[in-house]
């Protein structure tokens, strides 16, 4: 009897990131041709596809190229051993460092407020999206080390926070301020699952938001982001700073239940901005409406779910640790993103993971989610549900105990 090839990795987590990678595809597809033909003929004066300089769907060829480096790296990820990003978590580390320090002097804006791009070789490279793995690798390392200082104030709190502030502390410089939430939230993650003093946590979290409330008087692009989302409806607000929450709230409401149809909605074509990037999700619930949008949703709970419990069943602490900072990067990031496009977060300028055109958030993303199917596949059984059928006398409910790394 011909036996089935078990497959040693988390099937349901594979199969819920394809399912954003393709959505993502389909949508930008979709969304994207407005764009594409401001950015084939920018200097024709009523351009449109049938034109011969007009390329309608060059976001969508630009993706699928993204995707195909994306997929390289993420297998490329899957198939490296543990061990080597363990070995190599400072070097990564020190690297990105050094790279968001270039940012600063030689990075480019983009028509946004956040410095966060450099141009290399005709391509754009966001490396703040880069950090959000690298200080994961590195957080992963120094705690796997240190559990047993992980309590302490001197030896736990006050390094962990030297290492957390310094490549956030340059995203910042950057004002790429919805990466600096990303990257802070990563941080807190992977500190508490250490084994952090709740107390220790408190006192962070009251510096945090010290600084947020400075931030917000003194930065004039953040205090009117912050305005618009405590006045979205507001006639005076919707001409000016809320014109952004405005529309992508209007795409929302347009969808209904079923959605405008593909290619048929209005406001990426006229009023959404960057309806193809940031704003994708509203873009696309229009199109498809709240009883389709709403797999996407169930997506990222889906990643979530898997991810933790690929933690949880983690052979080492460093695994665990390294499980527990990309579940929590990706998913919060989505929810950030997701809330945003329903006006009851602020403005942040972050994507939706694998969905949003972007080459450095998609690489990245599908690196970690790499990294990830790596750890699973290395987990008890158990972690992994798609091969529990034909196994069921070696049934074992309980988490496996790891060792540390």
């Amino acid at each position: 009897m011909n036996r089935i090839k078990t497959l040693k990795y988390d099937t349901i987590l594979a199969f819920a990131v394809v399912f954003l990678v393709v959505f993502g595809l389909i949508m930008i597809t979709s969304i994207g041709v407005t764009k594409s033909i401001s950015l084939s003929a920018p200097n024709e004066l009523y351009p449109n596809c049938s034109d011969a300089n007009v390329d309608c769907y060059l976001l969508f060829k630009k993706h699928l190229f993204r995707l195909f480096v994306g997929i390289g790296a993420l297998f490329f990820a899957f198939k490296l051993p543990m061990k080597f990003w363990r070995k190599t978590s400072k070097l990564m580390y020190v690297a990105m460092l050094l790279v968001l320090v270039i940012v600063l002097v030689m990075g480019s804006e983009y028509t946004t407020f956040a410095r966060s791009w450099l141009v290399i070789f005709n391509t754009s490279i966001q490396p703040s999206e880069f950090a959000k793995l690298a200080i994961i690798i590195y957080l992963s390392y120094w705690f796997s080390k240190r559990q047993a200082a992980v309590e302490s104030f001197h030896d736990g709190f006050l390094p962990f926070c030297m290492i957390s502030g310094l490549m956030v502390g340059l995203v910042i410089l950057q004002k790429d301020f919805g990466s600096t939430l990303v990257l802070s939230f990563i941080c807190l993650g992977i500190y508490i699952a250490a084994g952090a003093k709740w107390k220790h946590i408190g006192v962070g979290v009251l510096v945090a938001l010290l600084f947020s409330v400075i931030t917000i008087a003194s930065v004039e692009h953040v205090r009117e982001r912050f305005y618009s989302f405590m006045n979205v409806g507001e006639v005076e607000c919707r001409e000016n700073a809320c014109w952004q929450s405005e529309q992508a709230n209007i795409a929302v409401g347009s969808g209904g239940l079923w959605g405008q149809g593909l290619t048929q909605g209005v406001q990426k074509s006229y009023w959404l901005p960057q309806a193809s990037d940031d704003f994708i999700f509203a873009a696309s619930a229009e199109e498809l409406g709240f009883l389709r949008i709403v797999f996407v949703i169930i997506a990222y709970v889906i990643i979530a779910i898997r991810g933790y419990t690929v933690a949880n069943y983690a052979k080492s602490s460093f695994e665990r640790y390294v499980a527990i900072g990309i579940t929590t990067w990706l998913v919060f990031q989505a929810f950030i993103n997701i809330a945003v496009n329903m006006a009851i977060m602020p403005v942040t300028g972050i994507t939706l993971p694998f969905v949003s055109y972007g080459g450095s958030s998609l690489v990245a993303s599908l690196v970690g989610v790499g990294i990830l199917l790596n750890i699973s596949q290395n987990t008890s059984h158990y972690a992994y549900s798609f091969n529990r059928r034909g196994h069921r006398r070696s049934r074992n409910t309980k988490p496996v105990r790891y060792r540390r790394a």
